[in-house]
């Protein structure tokens, strides 16, 4: 039974699909011609019509995504036409071994499954051959093709759960996994910063700043730098010369008045039962304490999120409505109608009323107003800019005949900013060569610009004078560490044979049970790394940003085998079991393909995206 449910559902939505994203646009069903097929895999064919009905749905979902169309070029250029047709010989090939081992599910079973799908079912709920015949129509599908269809499906459905069924990960990965993530360790840790010094850490002299900058020359190379020159404007530039009338301020405020007045609105869930006795019982569940409303929405197999009504008004809850915004926060109130029959409220927040008059949305509104003018102006300017500099303009002559300003920047990819804040002007940048004439691009804010390459630097040191402010704080950061790692050092041989921290004069801080994604502010995360990397016992001094960490391991422990381990491992279990069947199945599949020994008729494919142009 439950395969059948799930083939219904499988073939419910590859019906609407065909259905409802259609074939608009490109007539690719029904290809004239002698041609039927564009292959075979065994003795199960491709059609023509339906690997065109496959690839109209794939690129109509594509622009349903993007908003843009997509051309046949593209198509190809992205591979889709060959996903589909990939798709469809694992399919064919599929069939092709079910009909070899002779798996199909009958006539009775068909005609159950397909009464069952509600595309074909009247106003009263029986099949209804008329709207059978018509939604098959409407999807460019024959009877007996659909019929074909669902019986494949249907036998390579239960092939795969022959497959699927049963498949169990061994328990070692599982394992090996959660003891990894669940091992818990403690320690004790104590830091020497600079403080702690016996002895401060002489000046570094002239000499040993220079040693220092060319042994660690890659710290003061400077990227690869860009000498860009650009001409810019925004659309504040030109808020002084934009007017903005009463007529236009009032018909924006008109326009979103609902927006700027607004009746009190409360934030609800509803749970709505099947029967006012099922909601009574319900509340009386809760008043006596006996439940609280998020397991009454697990009870009915719910999230949270499937009650929530978000923001409501008075008008939006009708004669729930009085009861509703009587309650306060938290309180849950019913059973009260709804649309979809008894139900409980909770009310979760209460959103005051509000009422912004026209005077005080008017700043608002006015400057709203002068920037949507402003970069409309800047459309209609850029066209001459560009005309300006089509005729030979420099980005110079551009700004002396213009309002755009010129500006320039040092340009790397690290830099974000002025102008280089701007995603657009970031991207040009990157792709721009000295081969390149300028051209009027626009920004994310309206505004446009356009830019030369003057000159690219290549990586190179940054001149000793320039870092030396740099190199003096790392040279000295530098010696300060070797000085606590030698001090450290005699305290660490101290400690193996004292034990105690504070017998050697560091004040110890004590973790216990960290796992490895533990967080201790304060101290670098490389340290819970080095925690895992030693043995109970040990002692390890750790470098620190200037400072060093003594850290000794007192005791490790493994994965706890209750609560969020044990969950962990459950969800892991059954990940690893979805992992290895999916695997199988995709090495069936690969086997299957690779003997039903596929063939593609390329003049019958090429023939079909032509179709497409």
């Amino acid at each position: 039974m439950a395969a059948r449910t799930s083939l219904s559902k499988t073939f419910v939505w590859i019906l609407l699909g065909l259905l409802f994203v259609g074939l608009a646009g490109f007539g690719a069903t029904n290809l004239s011609g002698t041609v039927r097929t564009v292959g075979k895999a065994g003795e199960q064919s491709i059609g023509v019509d339906q690997f065109a009905r496959e690839l109209q749905r794939e690129i109509n979902a594509v622009i349903s995504q993007t908003g843009r169309a997509l051309p046949m070029d593209q198509v190809r250029a992205i591979g889709l036409d060959q996903q589909v047709l990939a798709r469809l010989v694992a399919l064919a090939s599929l069939d092709h071994e079910t009909t070899e081992m002779g798996i199909s599910i009958g006539d009775q079973n068909l005609q159950q499954e397909i009464v069952r799908i509600p595309s074909f079912q009247g106003l009263d709920g029986t099949f209804d051959r008329e709207a059978y015949r018509f939604s098959l129509q409407s999807a460019g599908l024959s009877e007996a093709e659909f019929e074909a269809d669902l019986r494949n499906e249907a036998a390579r459905t239960l092939v795969q759960a022959a497959i699927l069924g049963g498949v169990r990960m061994p328990d070692t990965l599982n394992n090996v996994i959660v003891e990894y993530i669940g091992e818990r360790r403690s320690f004790t840790w104590a830091l020497l910063d600079e403080t702690s010094l016996t002895a401060p850490v002489p000046t570094p002299t002239e000499a040993e700043l220079r040693a220092f900058y060319d042994s660690n020359i890659d710290r003061y190379t400077l990227p690869e730098t860009r000498q860009i020159t650009y001409a810019h404007m925004h659309p504040a530039d030109l808020l002084d010369t934009v007017e903005v009338d009463e007529t236009a301020l009032r018909d924006a405020y008109a326009a979103r008045e609902s927006e700027f007045n607004q009746p009190e609105r409360r934030l609800v869930e509803r749970l709505v039962f099947a029967d006012e006795a099922a909601a009574r019982d319900a509340m009386a569940q809760l008043e006596v304490g006996g439940t609280r409303f998020e397991l009454l929405v697990q009870d009915r197999g719910l999230d949270l999120a499937d009650v929530d009504l978000g923001d409501v008004t008075a008008s939006d809850l009708g004669a729930a409505s009085a009861e509703v915004f009587s309650a306060d926060v938290g309180d849950v109130v019913g059973p009260l109608p709804s649309s979809l029959g008894p139900a409980l409220f909770r009310v979760n927040a209460v959103l005051a009323a509000q009422a912004i008059s026209f005077e005080e949305a008017e700043p608002m509104l006015r400057d709203e107003l002068a920037q949507d003018r402003a970069r409309r102006q800047i459309e209609v300017l850029s066209q001459d800019y560009e005309d300006l500099l089509a005729g030979g303009a420099t980005l110079e002559e551009l700004v002396a005949e213009t309002d755009m300003q010129l500006g320039q920047i040092a340009w790397t990819d690290e830099t974000l900013d002025g102008i280089a804040a701007y995603g657009a002007f970031r991207g040009a940048a990157a792709a721009l060569t000295q081969d390149d004439f300028p051209e009027i691009a626009f920004l994310d804010d309206g505004g446009l610009f356009a830019i030369r390459l003057d000159s690219t630097l290549p990586q190179r040191p940054q001149p000793f004078e320039d870092a030396r402010a740099e190199v003096l704080t790392d040279a000295t950061r530098a010696a300060t560490e070797a000085a606590l790692e030698v001090q450290a050092a005699g305290m660490v041989a101290s400690l193996a044979t004292q034990g105690e921290f504070a017998a050697v004069g560091l004040s110890p801080v004590t973790e216990t049970d960290l796992t490895r994604t533990a967080f201790i502010e304060g101290i670098p995360p490389g340290l819970i790394i080095d925690v895992f990397e030693m043995e109970q016992g040990d002692l390890r001094i750790v470098p620190a940003e200037g400072a060093v960490i003594v850290l000794r391991l007192d005791e490790v422990k493994p994965a706890e085998t209750t609560g969020d381990m044990a969950r962990l491992r459950e969800a892991l279990s059954e990940e690893l079991n979805q992992t290895l069947a999916r695997a199988l199945f995709d090495a069936y599949v690969r086997d299957v393909q690779f003997r039903a020994e596929p063939r593609i008729d390329e003049r019958a494919l090429n023939a079909v995206l032509t179709s497409f142009q």
